[in-house]
């Protein structure tokens, strides 16, 4: 049987009289009916309401409180306890629980006092306020009051403080924050003197993991990241992540330039290591721009900007580096933001024209077609290269108008050559990702006239770094048309083979970096290229040697069974017009340049120590090779070629070789066997 209710105490009762008008049923006796009203208001609200009710008498003991506030504040009755027994202000340290008694005792009202509970595990939070009471008399009675819940609303506060503070995926600092301490730290540093270093940090090859294995995937990768950098900054400095695969690290005090190297260089190492994901193990990388205040800023956006600045010649050293910044970084900034205004120009002012560099057919003898490639001449500058503002243009947004451009140009200068030349086009990853490519290349075909067969769009290996399904139904729309699809840069990609077996390739064209050199002695390329060319034949795929400089290797590809050859051997590119004369001719162009292939030289100037015999002579190299070297200064009778001799061309290592000619006081020598000039072109450099 549930206990009864205690009775309201007077002056809690008085706390919520207070008057008013009562029913007629209750105008007989209105102060005791007027009590039982306020009684069961005050049930009711206790009951179904947040707020509850207190009393103290004149010592400070509990005469009344709540029953629902009792049973969490108390661990039995309340009734006798002190008030400040229960509830503590603030944090609980002894000047914030005076507070509470300084009201208590100075016998002051109070209002919305926050209070938590004094001795629970769990912390709640209250509001409290109350006034004195007195009797007739003036004599003090005690306290009565009230309070309310604040625990769900402190939370909600502190989830609020936390959302504006930190990351929601991996807890880390947000942008917000970074920013704010920043700000902080290089106020505080004006007034110290104390260096600021801010690390801005990149992943590499996360869209590709991003794009390949989806959303959460990338969402578990960044949290095993975010781990992983904070462990490596420790207490040393504050870690955020300012949005998609960019973070942030701030440090202050000892942030002397070793140390951020060897930092730097911790959690590059440490970011680069496997991760463990869904049961694949998964490789990216990280870069790292630098940049230290006050001397590369003293102020938030100019520091995030240098370190900016550093991160992007990281990027472009290779990635998986770090780099501090430099003031020259700035003004190549400056530099590419001056070039895209230029290019933005060039398209809108013809300044841009297309040249064609032949490609050969090695069966047949005759020019088979022509690569389009854009070119630039600009008014101040001259010829601007393409490896120089083609990345500009994707950066800025441009490359699609100037794809667009290039396509239209080609294909319409190919409808006046004769039916059996082709023209290639390259299409960049951008264009390629565009559903709209197809209705495009429809588009430029259909206005110059020109058979589908005959255009040839390059694509590079990067486009599968998209998504599966949109490449291949890319591939299907471009191969319905009727055009062919080449595999441009084939080997310098991110791919592996297995795209071959289902991306619709007419071609493969060999990169250069494997032509180049493979007609020297002892060079792999020429069995990379014939490999190459057999996987190209097994799928029923032509193949064009790109790069192709030297005489000798027109007969070399031609060996290795390369169908097509191009390069500057058979001309550069070259403008329309003389496009058309070179159809009109009925031979085809013969090759031009070196006829052999010779080792790479190094000029170099050093001195190094050549002994024939028992003879020493000091004698200044003057160019090397991994053959051989042109010397002069040899101070005794010139030896007749044939001679054998050595010479010493690193520390205390003595090389045999033949002197091979000797005129006009210098001589050629042959090495006995192959150097690595690797291994010597510091020690040159630094000698010269």
């Amino acid at each position: 049987m549930a206990s009864a209710r205690p009775a309201l105490p007077t002056g809690l009762r008085r706390l919520l009289g207070g008057g008013g008008d009562l029913p007629p049923q209750l105008a007989e006796d209105p102060e005791r009916e007027q009590g039982r009203l306020a009684q069961v208001l005050v049930r009711e609200f206790e009951d179904q309401g947040s707020g509850w009710f207190w009393q103290t008498d004149r010592d400070g003991s509990i005469t009344y409180l709540s029953a629902k506030v009792a049973r969490i504040v108390a661990d039995g009755p309340a009734i006798g306890l002190t008030l400040a027994r229960l509830f503590q202000s603030q944090s609980g340290a002894a000047q914030s629980e005076r507070t509470l008694n300084f009201h208590l005792s100075s016998r002051t009202s109070f209002t919305d006092l926050s209070v938590r509970t004094a001795a629970q595990p769990e912390e709640r939070w209250w509001s409290m306020s109350g006034r004195p009471m007195f009797d007739d008399l003036g004599n003090f009675q005690g306290f009565v009051g009230s309070g309310s819940d604040l625990t769900e609303k402190r939370r909600a506060q502190a989830e609020i403080t936390r959302l504006a503070l930190f990351d929601g995926l991996t807890g880390l600092a947000n942008r917000q924050r970074m920013r704010s301490t920043l700000d902080q730290a290089l106020a505080h540093s004006r007034l110290s003197y104390r260096a600021t270093a801010l690390m801005l940090l990149d992943l590499d090859r996360f869209k590709a993991v991003n794009d390949t294995l989806g959303h959460q995937t990338g969402d578990a990768l960044l949290q095993q990241v975010a781990t992983r950098l904070q462990r490596c900054v420790g207490e040393a400095g504050l870690v955020g992540r300012l949005g998609g695969d960019e973070f942030q690290v701030l440090l202050s005090g000892d942030v002397g330039r070793d140390r951020l190297t060897a930092l730097a260089g911790t959690i590059i190492e440490a970011l680069s290591q496997a991760y463990l994901l869904s049961g694949s193990s998964i490789s990216i990388g990280c870069s790292i721009g630098i940049a230290v205040a006050p001397h590369d800023g003293d102020d938030s956006d100019v520091l995030i900007r240098n370190a900016d600045l550093a991160l992007y010649a990281a990027k472009a050293d290779g990635r998986g580096v770090h780099r501090f910044y430099r003031p020259e970084m700035l003004a190549g900034a400056q530099s590419r933001r001056q070039l895209e205004d230029d290019l933005r120009v060039a398209l809108r002012e013809d300044q841009l024209y297309v040249a064609y560099q032949p490609v050969v057919s090695l069966k047949q003898g005759r020019i088979a077609g022509y690569e389009a490639l854009l070119r630039w001449n600009h008014p101040e500058r001259g010829l601007v290269s393409p490896a120089e503002f083609i990345p500009v243009a994707e950066d800025c947004g441009l490359i699609e108008a100037l794809g667009e451009w290039v396509l239209r140009t080609a294909v319409a200068e190919a409808a006046n050559w004769p039916a059996g030349v082709r023209v290639a086009v390259n299409v960049s990853p951008i264009q390629f990702a565009n559903p709209a490519l197809p209705a495009l290349v429809t588009s430029a075909l259909a206005a110059a006239g020109l058979p589908s067969d005959r255009l040839e769009l390059e694509i590079t290996e990067s486009v599968f770094l998209n998504d599966g399904a949109a490449s291949e139904e890319m591939f299907r729309r471009l191969k319905s048309l009727g055009v062919r699809l080449a595999l441009d840069d084939f080997g310098t990609g991110y791919s592996s083979l297995g795209y071959l077996r289902t991306a619709p390739f007419d071609k493969i064209k060999i990169d250069q970096s494997f032509v180049r050199g493979a007609a020297e002695p002892g060079s792999r390329n020429a069995a990379i290229i014939q490999a190459i060319v057999t996987l190209a034949d097994t799928l029923g795929m032509e193949t064009t040697a790109e790069g192709v400089e030297l005489q000798d290797e027109i007969e070399l590809i031609r060996k290795l069974g390369c169908s097509h050859i191009q390069g500057y051997v058979y001309g550069r590119a070259v403008p329309a017009a003389e496009v058309r004369a070179q159809l009109g001719q009925s031979e085809a162009p013969a090759p031009s340049g070196h006829k052999i292939s010779r080792r790479p030289r190094l000029k170099v100037l050093r001195r190094a120590r050549v002994q024939i015999g028992n003879r020493t002579s000091e004698v200044r190299i003057r160019n090397l090779s991994a053959t051989g070297a042109m010397i002069d200064g040899i101070d005794f009778a010139v030896p007749e070629p044939g001679t054998q001799l050595l010479i010493e061309l690193s520390d205390d290592k003595m090389i045999a070789a033949t002197l091979r000619w000797c005129r006009g006081g210098q001589a050629g020598l042959e090495f006995a066997e192959l150097i690595n000039l690797e291994l010597l072109n510091a020690p040159a450099r630094r000698a010269a």
